[in-house]
């Protein structure tokens, strides 16, 4: 079904059908599956190194350049992989791992191994744009650098990071579309399978509203729980 044997109207039309639908509703749910896991370890480890990043920057609690300049221009590195490039390196790595190199499963390690580097560096970003004069107050009062930071510097770093994982979200997203051309399943493979493979433009205008309305989503949610925590401190 191309614009070339059907008009744009028609197209649109048949994107809405049952029968498309019927085709990717499985692929929704094995999307969701690979965002919510590989969400989960990037945020684990992201927050992690972004935490480490941030404790040993230049301008941190604990400066150590000699540890942090490595470790920094690694996750440089990293971030400036193109995102194939990153799941073709680490899937042998998924393999050893799960046993297999293509499925979600095995994506969901490469996704999580591609959007760490992005995720570190946003908590990072995040806990060094605290005020200065707070972690001063902290440390007037005899704070350990411990305490400044998981009492003082995260609590008031909340916000910003809650903005940062919507970013890192919608950028697992985007990625899982692109990891269905390396056998992942989901959204991806419809799309890459019918909508260009085949010519069923219908199909590819479903998956990329579905794709769409899965980030203003996560957008909306990370942004109001980033709203709801500056509200409860009245700062809006």
């Amino acid at each position: 079904m191309t614009f070339a044997t059907h008009s744009l109207q028609e197209i649109i039309a048949s994107a809405f059908s049952a029968e498309v639908w019927a085709l990717l509703g499985p692929a929704c749910l094995d999307t969701l599956y690979m965002i919510l896991m590989a969400t989960v370890l990037t945020f684990g480890f992201g927050t992690l190194i972004g935490i480490v990043l941030a404790w040993t920057n230049a301008t941190g609690l604990d400066s150590r350049p000699a540890f942090y300049q490595p470790l920094s221009a690694l996750i440089n590195a990293l971030r400036s992989l193109p995102s194939m490039i990153m799941i073709i390196l680490t899937l042998p790595l998924a393999r050893a791992i799960t046993g297999k190199g293509y499925g979600a499963n095995a994506c969901i390690i490469a996704l999580a191994m591609s959007c760490i580097p992005m995720c570190a560096r946003l908590v990072e970003t995040a806990l060094l744009e605290v005020d200065r004069g707070k972690i001063e107050a902290a440390k007037a009062m005899g704070a350990s650098n411990t305490r400044i930071m998981f009492t003082v510097v995260l609590p008031e770093a909340v916000p910003s990071i809650f903005r940062s994982f919507g970013v890192v979200v919608i950028a697992i997203l985007s990625m899982t579309a692109l990891a269905g051309a390396f056998g992942a399943g989901g959204i991806g493979n419809i799309a890459v399978q019918y909508g260009f493979n085949r010519f069923r433009y219908d199909i590819l205008i479903a998956t990329v509203l579905i794709l769409v309305v899965f980030a203003e989503l996560v957008q909306l949610m990370f942004e109001g729980m980033a709203r709801m925590v500056l509200k409860r401190r009245k700062m809006l």
